[in-house]
């Protein structure tokens, strides 16, 4: 057991010297790490409520030393609105996706596995909520219930699963008739502790690689939902800020153009880190 480990911690070193030498998942991982990092001390970077007034309005950036980025048509610091937005555009995006994998993992591993009459019934779930457009179904949501940080996340994530469920599914699929699982079965394990020991961690690779683009829909979509007015009024938001700006587009740019460009370099860097994580488990596949 010991060779064994040892043989294969060359193996991990190399693959992780490859993830880090991929100049996308590298990017990607810096400007997510310094987002998440930038999140997390916004409080400390700027101390007070993004949503005071604190300023004469339509301060333009560099105008005013004590607000580098200017303020919007309230009289808004624009750099506390994008650092305090950062965080709740994080947590509502997280909140979602981890309400996507466990309702999409544990749907596509039942039905994969167990098959028969459990599998076309979620199936039909699956294609009912395929049928409509997510955005739609989660404009739907929120537009019924009261916005709310929680109310979106659980918005997002109940219509943001079916793609990774039929992932998961496809996979579980194949490792219910490989070698591994037969040998368990034959040895009297239960289902249950198949699919959590020998099934769900092998199926894991489309779940790592597809949360990283999980995120990245949900700040989207976040975004666009807080861009038609449905966003968390009593929190400071990059959707909120680009929709708060849209009126005065043509004057003052700036104050619809900052928290944009946030939300656009923030997506880039999931997708590059995607990219990077889906690099590395084709070299896993590989060998």
């Amino acid at each position: 057991m010991s060779q064994l480990s040892a043989l294969q911690k060359p193996r991990r070193w190399h693959a992780a010297l490859r993830f880090l030498r991929a100049p996308s998942a590298l990017i990607g991982g810096v400007l997510l790490a310094a987002i998440i990092a930038v999140a997390l001390c916004a409080q400390w970077l700027r101390p007070g409520d993004p949503l005071e007034l604190v300023a004469e309005p339509f301060l333009r950036p560099g105008q005013d030393p004590a607000f580098p980025l200017g303020t919007d048509m309230l009289g808004r610091d624009i750099l506390s609105g994008l650092l305090y937005g950062a965080r709740a555009s994080l947590v509502i995006a997280a909140a979602s996706t981890f309400i996507s994998v466990v309702i999409g993992v544990v749907a596509g591993l039942f039905a994969g596995y167990f098959g028969g009459w459990l599998d076309r019934e979620i199936n039909r779930v699956t294609v009912f909520f395929q049928t409509v457009p997510p955005f739609l179904f989660a404009l739907a949501i929120v537009a019924i219930v009261q916005p709310s940080v929680m109310t979106i996340a659980l918005a997002i994530g109940v219509t943001s699963w079916p793609n990774l469920a039929r992932l998961v599914r496809a996979e579980t699929q194949k490792l219910r008739h490989g070698e591994m699982v037969q040998a368990s079965i034959a040895l009297g394990a239960s289902d249950l502790r198949i699919i959590v020991s020998d099934v769900l961690p092998n199926a894991m690779t489309p779940v790592l690689v597809s949360s990283t683009l999980l995120v990245a829909t949900a700040i989207l979509t976040e975004s666009a939902l807080a861009f038609l007015g449905l966003g968390d009024p009593n929190m400071a938001s990059w959707g909120n800020m680009v929709g708060a700006g849209r009126e005065v587009l043509r004057t003052d740019w700036y104050i619809a153009t900052l928290p944009g460009l946030a939300i656009v370099v923030t997506v880039l860097a999931l997708n590059l880190l995607g990219d990077g994580l889906a690099s590395l488990f084709g070299l896993h596949a590989e060998r």
